[in-house]
């Protein structure tokens, strides 16, 4: 069964976008609320209005790397294309840790809700219990997974839809704009600290939309199906972004929901009251953003992480797919393995006085800006150093949607680090351990300097390299 085979190539256009909306979408229905006790309203409005335009422009940038080379390992694919080995080793690393950071947060997320509706069932166990569902429904096959992953994130957005529809009639732009502006009368330079203090929280309403790239190998004429993919994607989650914190911000006070992680259901209760139909149909299919997000991250990390073992810097086992599944299914497990020891840390792991929990929500933003800052240094080396590279999508208004997209990147990692820098710090520390290992393996030569699945360019076949 572990016998190396290439990965299938099934996924349509919807199954993309499934995946980038479904990656992102459970950051519409908890986390970023916490943007407004750092800002206010009308100040987080300024942040998340930032960073939409920091991922439109870098999607509309990215798109032209996936195309161009459309690879599993995504942003490690590209910076080892135009960086060699240290560069691939740099974006890799940024971006494994966004992935495998990202899903004990969402897991538990998922085990406290179900907790609330079933008390005898332990948080802990819920989480667990649905890292063994979804590692055991990624395994299966890729066309079941993504196809699974569309269908949930399609309920999701109706739900958020059905949400906005059911408070309007509740909605008062007073009551948007009271108390505004955290620490300040009206903007102002006493405006700023939790403008840049909210930007992880910003961050979460789109993170993670980058990883549909990694299912490029397994998609059907990628050329065309990834740039209508990703633009519907960042366009879909800009309007549901902005939507449903208009809509949650405008329905009663704002400070009341402002520090908890269910801020949808407590504004419509606001509205319809805590008995409504219409609040418990939130609460169950609420649960779909969640497990959409979960459920397609579970599919970014097993590709990630198969990429980066197909290339050497992991153990060449963690490249093995599945004979018949033709699924990563080591990858797979081994991540989600990384997951549960998260989440049964979370008492007992405290970092820079916050539990494990909070401190991992930060980890991941920081490893996904790294990613995107590395991901637009490789697409204007490339441009420079291989003009004649097929390009079946370009960049519009280059070069400055990319630099407009790196700008506000650069920022945003300053932002972070200035807020965060214990856990900045561990990050660094880590990241500058694995680079000296893998620069030792490259001076030994244990670590080959090329890869031929990175050489993978449109309509080529796909290389089985391990």
């Amino acid at each position: 069964m572990s016998k190396s085979v290439s990965l299938a190539r099934t996924l349509s256009g919807w199954h993309l976008w499934g995946i980038a909306v479904g990656l992102v979408i459970s950051g519409e229905y908890f986390g970023w609320s916490y943007g407004w006790a750092q800002a206010g309203t009308l100040g987080f409005l300024v942040t998340t209005a930032f960073i939409a335009v920091m991922y439109t422009t870098f999607i509309f940038s990215y798109t032209e790397l996936t195309t161009a080379i459309p690879h599993a390992g995504g942003p490690f694919a590209y910076s080892y294309r135009a960086f060699g080995p240290i560069g691939g080793y740099v974006a890799g690393f940024a971006t494994l840790i966004e992935f495998l950071f990202a899903p004990p947060a969402i897991a538990l997320a998922i085990g406290a809700y179900l907790n609330v509706q079933f008390p005898e069932l332990p948080a802990r166990t819920a989480a667990v219990g649905a890292y063994v569902v979804f590692m055991a429904l990624n395994i299966a096959g890729v066309t079941i997974a993504a196809t699974f992953e569309l269908v949930v994130t399609i309920l999701a957005i109706i739900e958020l839809l059905v949400f906005m529809g059911v408070v309007a009639p509740g909605f008062s732009w007073t009551n948007y704009v009271a108390h505004g502006w955290a620490g300040a009368q009206h903007f102002s330079r006493a405006a700023l600290p939790g403008i840049f203090g909210a930007i992880p929280f910003a961050i979460w309403f789109f993170l993670a939309i980058e990883g549909a790239a990694m299912a490029a190998e397994e998609a059907r004429d990628p050329t065309r199906t990834i740039p209508r993919a990703y633009i519907g994607g960042i366009a879909t989650l800009v309007l549901l972004a902005f939507g449903t914190m208009l809509f949650a911000g405008g329905v009663g006070d704002w400070r009341l929901i402002a520090n908890i992680n269910d801020p949808l259901p407590q504004a419509m209760k606001t509205v319809v009251g805590s008995t409504s139909g219409w609040l418990h149909l939130l609460v169950w299919i609420g649960l779909l953003g969640l497990i959409a997000s979960f459920h397609g991250i579970i599919m970014g990390y097993s590709r990630q992480i198969y990429a980066l073992a197909r290339a050497g810097y992991l153990p060449r086992r963690l490249a093995q797919v599945h004979a018949t599944r033709r699924t990563p299914h080591w990858a797979i497990l081994i991540g989600g393995a990384i997951g549960i020891a998260a989440i049964y840390s979370d008492n007992w792991v405290v970092i820079a006085g916050q539990p494990l929990t909070a401190s991992i929500v930060t980890m991941s933003a920081l490893g996904a800006i790294v990613m995107y800052l590395t991901s637009i240094a490789a697409l204007f080396h490339l441009r420079r150093r291989e003009p004649t590279l097929a390009r079946p999508f370009r960049t519009p208004v280059f070069p400055l949607f990319p630099v407009i997209a790196g700008v506000i990147a650069f920022a945003a990692l300053i932002a972070i680090v200035w807020n965060n820098l214990e856990i900045a710090l561990i990050f660094a520390g880590v990241g500058l351990l694995g680079g000296l290992v893998t620069f030792w393996r490259i001076r030994t030569g244990s670590l080959a300097p090329s890869a031929d699945a990175l050489l993978v360019t449109p309509g080529d076949g796909l290389a089985d390299s391990v």
